[in-house]
Formats: C-alpha cells, structure tokens, sequence
C-alpha cells in the first residue's frame, strides 16, 4: 500500500493510502483516523475496534473524515474509523456514458456487478466485506472487533451488508438509508444496470427485505431527518420502519425534525451513533 498523506487530528492519526484492489481490478483509496490510545503499541492497535464507514453517491473516502467531525468522539471513544471510496475509479474503470451522479464512478451500490462492463470491476460487496479488512489486519495490524455505519447509499450498503453478516459487525447504524432500494428509482437504476433483471439478486441488497427473512439481528440504529429532499421519492423509509417493528432484533429509528439528507445531519448526530457502536464493540469484546 502506498501511504498517499497523514495529518494529527485530536491526538490521534488520519491517512489516506491507495493500493491495487485484486476484487475491483483497479487502484482504490481508503481513508483511516487512528485514535490515541491505539498509537502507543502495536498491541493497542491490534485490539482497537474498527468502524467502517460507507458514503453515499457522489462522495469518495474523504466526504466523511472532513465533515462529519467524527474525530474527536473517535479519539475519546478509542475507535478506530475506516472509510472507503464509493466505486473503483480510474480511465480504464467503466462509467455512466450520460455521467450521471448516480451510477457509474461514485455510486457502486455495495453489490458486486454481474452484468458487462461493469462486471469487470465493480465488486464494492466484496471490497467491503473482504478485502479491505483483510488489509487492515495483514498491513495494518489491525484486528480489532468491527461494526459498520454509512449514509444514504452507504446507508443501504451498511444495512445490507451488516444484516448478511452478522458475524462480522457488532452493531450497524445509517443516516438517511435508500431502505428499499428495490422500489426506487436509484436502486432500480442500480441494480438493473449492475445485476440486471434477475429481481431475486436485487433482494439480496435490500435491507427492508432482509430483514423480512431474519428473526433477529445484531443492533441496528437508524436516523432520519423529517425534510430530507430524497424520502418520499427515493428512500423507501417507511418500508424499513414496518420491517424493523416486525423483527425481534434490537432496533432504534429516530425522525429527526426539520434535518435533511446534509452532512450538517451527520454531525449534529454523529456521536450518539459512534457511542452506540462503542457500547455494542464492548460487549462483544467480552464475550
């Protein structure tokens, strides 16, 4: 991996490496914030929880770091913060020939692509769920216990992909989540183009429907903002509520009132969802 820059924030370390992805068949950058306690010995960051954090359309690995102001709560909570880009990127990466914001570079879905050209190199599924831990464990020793959180489109990818493994996370939370992707117009768009016509491959990645087919699940804190520009129209909100009331699962939904889709809603409540996956990583360190 290629160390792109580093910076000191709230005591702790933030860097950006880039490295050649063998799933996505093409260079992909991450961002990762290391908090204090986890830079005084390799055994400190071996066993420091990670959260990862999947962005929404159009953004990349640093929309999050920069804005959500996630540092200082990760710096006091011990948490280490992962955030990968959106979609593989580069000339030889297929795009939206009508270079629309969503499909194509920066919208990847967290599916893995069935359908040509895409099928080449849009595995966000499997960089997600696979690869890059197994590079923050083998060239970053770091081996902590993960849970997953994003927003809108990583939102639906932190839901779905948290519901499908619940080995691997200890808790998932979402900001503004596409909740029934298989309903709206920029999941049909999505996974038409990524999955093709095979609606069966399209459930798999939606969370609302997921959880009809669980009977519990790890805990799951969502937020909502009530003027969100894209909730009538794209978010399926109200199909997830029925499903999370339905389910067993430990589940909190919060409309927050007069909030939008912005990142001003992300950091007006980024530290109740860092502590809620901190509480949740603890127990499930001492079990």
């Amino acid at each position: 991996m290629e160390l792109l820059s580093q910076q000191s924030s709230f005591e702790g370390r933030y860097m950006r490496y880039k490295h050649a992805s063998a799933v996505n068949h093409c260079d992909m950058v991450f961002s990762v914030f290391v908090p204090p306690s986890a830079l005084q010995s390799e055994e400190a960051l071996k066993s420091t929880p990670v959260v990862y954090w999947l962005s929404g359309l159009t953004c990349t690995d640093e929309n999050f770091m920069q804005k959500a102001g996630a540092h200082r709560i990760a710096s006091d909570l011990g948490l280490i913060l992962v955030a990968p880009d959106t979609s593989p990127r580069g000339d030889d990466v297929p795009d939206d020939p009508e270079k629309s914001y969503d499909f194509g570079h920066g919208a990847g879905f967290y599916v893995n692509a069935t359908q040509a050209p895409w099928n080449e190199h849009y595995h966000m599924y499997d960089y997600i769920v696979y690869e890059l831990p197994e590079l923050l464990s083998g060239q970053l020793g770091m081996h902590g216990k993960a849970a997953i959180m994003g927003h809108s489109m990583g939102g639906h990818g932190a839901l779905t992909i948290g519901l499908r493994h619940p080995d691997l996370y200890a808790s998932i939370s979402a900001f503004s989540p596409i909740c029934n992707p298989v309903q709206c117009p920029w999941g049909q768009k999505a996974f038409s183009g990524y999955l093709g016509s095979d609606t069966e491959a399209w459930a798999e990645h939606d969370a609302s429907l997921l959880l009809e087919r669980v009977e519990s699940h790890v805990p799951i804190l969502v937020d909502q903002g009530s003027e969100d520009q894209f909730l009538n129209e794209q978010l399926g909100t109200k199909q997830l509520q029925k499903a999370l009331k339905q389910n067993k699962g430990d589940s909190q939904f919060n409309m927050r009132d007069t909030y939008d889709h912005s990142y001003f809603f992300i950091a007006s409540f980024i530290e109740e969802h860092l502590r809620f996956h901190a509480e949740h990583l603890q127990k499930s360190a001492s079990l």
